[in-house]
């Protein structure tokens, strides 16, 4: 379960900085998305700074929790806009990723009883 664990791990720490670095770098995928529902450039770049910010925290054990917390809510508010956008592929995989988050919170938790135990 531990390397599954780390397995899930890289690949939300990789899935968070791309994420964050693309709206950072304002690729144009990203502006026309977000902009038709009110995201100006600022913004945008505000948001990719947390899930950037997110998934550097992620990378360290002392900060799971909050490193998932602002990946989570950045790409809670992204399956809510392809949600509205009609995407359901990308939601599916959204939401997975959400579950990846909860798994590593969970095991992040369970590990914190242990220690305190």
């Amino acid at each position: 379960m531990k390397v599954f664990l780390k397995v899930v791990l890289a690949v939300l720490v990789f899935l968070a900085i791309s994420s964050g670095i693309t709206k950072i770098m304002l690729m144009e995928q990203d502006t026309e998305f977000f902009g038709r529902y009110g995201f100006t450039n600022p913004l945008l770049i505000a948001f990719g700074i947390s899930q950037l910010a997110g998934g550097c925290l992620l990378i360290f054990y002392r900060t799971h929790l909050i490193g998932a917390s602002l990946i989570a809510i950045t790409f809670l508010i992204s399956a809510g806009l392809l949600v509205m956008d009609g995407n359901f592929v990308f939601t599916l995989i959204t939401f997975v990723t959400l579950f990846m988050l909860g798994l590593l919170v969970r095991d992040n938790l369970n590990g914190r009883r242990r220690v305190a135990d």
